[in-house]
């Protein structure tokens, strides 16, 4: 089954995250990798009100093999997957890729299906009970994404990614969180 992606035309290579992996990043991506607060705020913190969300893709598809695995979805599963930049001023910062499975949606009372142009982390660092379950590490060569995603983004060479599977009430989802330059820039 295909997945439909505005990002991506594969999936990324994806590494876990393991003791030492943090030494093997450069000193930007490590703290953007490791940021354990919400990476919106924390652009905010910088950028101020100029931080906006520009959603590129929102739909109901079959997420990738391995994003399947990690949350243990059968391969026919739908699930809601939002595809975002997140930008100041039209400056390129994090490219963004959520999926959402329907029994996340239904614990969290369904808020994150309307989520429009609001953050993600907005949203989801309010729960109380916000769990970080799991992380990998991917550097995405620009072979991999659509020319639709290296023309929104400015992709120009690799970029560093992280993926978390976090949990909202014990039920998981995962965000897929990859920095572009802007961001890199503010650490």
């Amino acid at each position: 089954m295909a997945t439909k992606s505005f990002l991506f035309m594969q999936e990324p290579g994806w590494f876990e995250n393991r003791q030492g992996t943090r030494h093997c990043l450069p000193k930007d991506v490590q703290s953007w990798t490791y940021e354990t607060g919400s990476l919106t705020q924390r652009l905010r913190d910088y950028y101020g009100s100029a931080v906006a969300v520009k959603v590129l893709q929102q739909q109901w598809s079959t997420p990738f093999l391995s994003e399947r695995r990690l949350l243990k979805l059968p391969e026919s599963r739908y699930s809601l997957i939002r595809e975002v930049l997140l930008h100041a001023d039209g400056k390129p910062l994090i490219l963004a890729r959520t999926i959402i499975p329907t029994r996340t949606l239904k614990a969290a009372k369904r808020s994150l299906s309307h989520l429009g142009n609001r953050p993600l982390g907005e949203v989801i660092f309010s729960y109380p009970k916000l769990n970080r379950l799991e992380m990998d590490v991917a550097l995405t060569p620009p072979a991999i994404w659509t020319q639709a995603a290296i023309a929104e983004a400015g992709i120009t060479g690799p970029v560093w990614g992280r993926r978390t599977v976090y949990a909202i009430r014990r039920r998981q989802m995962l965000v897929s969180e990859f920095f572009l330059p802007g961001a890199l820039a503010v650490w």
